[in-house]
């Protein structure tokens, strides 16, 4: 798939989740980071993951999104 739409596509799975109604059990279980912020760092570094090659047989962005859900080592960096 093309990384540049791979890429939209994750955007739009990223900001539809972290602007669903069904987040509110974030706020419960993290103190210092919104919603949003974590979905900001997960898909900072998922582009980066994209520009690396790492999801070049994936072919939706939801794809990407469902992996790292299951598996953070998709990101090399992530802490």
């Amino acid at each position: 798939m093309n990384r540049d739409k791979l890429i939209e596509e994750i955007k739009n799975e990223y900001a539809r989740i972290a602007s669903s109604e069904s987040q509110q059990h974030f706020h419960q279980t993290t103190t210092d980071l919104t919603p949003e912020a974590y979905y900001e760092k997960l898909l900072s570094k998922a582009i980066n993951e994209i520009n690396k090659g790492t999801f070049d047989n994936f072919k939706s962005g939801e794809e990407v999104v469902t992996a790292i859900a299951n598996d953070k080592t998709w990101i090399s960096d992530w802490k």
